[in-house]
């Protein structure tokens, strides 16, 4: 796995040395990013939910992302996302690792807002639920103009909207979709 573009371009990064973790693809990452590019500054504050190895927080970064918030429940996949930021030799002001199930992390208080929120659990994951304890906590969670989007199998359908948010996108790659969601 490697960051396709910005600062790190090139860089390979470790991976997990199980198939537990089922890291977003090359090819949807740079779709990804394509899209988000323009909201992308200094100043953008990125979460990276359900993180596994971080290349997604990575790649923002590299791309100029200012703050990256890590977020996995396993302590394994935490340990491999610190290896990586340190392999690239990422300032570590610029980033912080949580262990914690997303669904809990979101019910929490925060002092900051983040601008994009990218959610890529396990597909067998309940995405209902994550995103109705997200809704109710939006305003903690996501700032005014901000994302959320969330990576899904073809097969999983999401509403269109819970709450005060509301899917404004879907983009498809294969039997992967990407939603995005935005306040209203």
């Amino acid at each position: 796995m490697r960051i396709i573009s910005g600062e790190y371009r090139g860089r390979i990064l470790k991976s997990p040395a199980d198939l537990k973790t089922r890291p977003t693809s090359d090819r949807l990452r740079e779709t990804l990013f394509n899209i988000l590019n323009p909201m992308i500054s200094r100043k953008t504050r990125f979460l990276d939910l359900c993180a596994g190895t971080g290349a997604i927080g990575i790649e923002a970064v590299s791309r100029g992302a200012g703050f990256v918030t890590f977020v996995d429940k396993s302590n394994r996949a935490c340990a491999l996302i610190e290896e990586n930021l340190d392999l690239l030799k990422i300032p570590e002001e610029q980033t912080e690792i949580f262990r914690s199930p997303a669904e809990k992390f979101v019910t929490r208080e925060h002092q900051k807002v983040w601008d994009i929120v990218f959610y890529d659990p396990p597909y067998r994951e309940n995405y209902r639920q994550f995103l109705f304890e997200f809704a109710a906590n939006a305003p903690n969670l996501l700032s005014d103009d901000g994302v959320l989007i969330a990576e899904h199998h073809a097969k999983t359908i999401l509403p269109e909207a819970v709450g005060d948010i509301h899917r404004q996108r879907v983009t498809k790659q294969g039997e992967t979709h990407l939603s995005f969601y935005e306040r209203r």
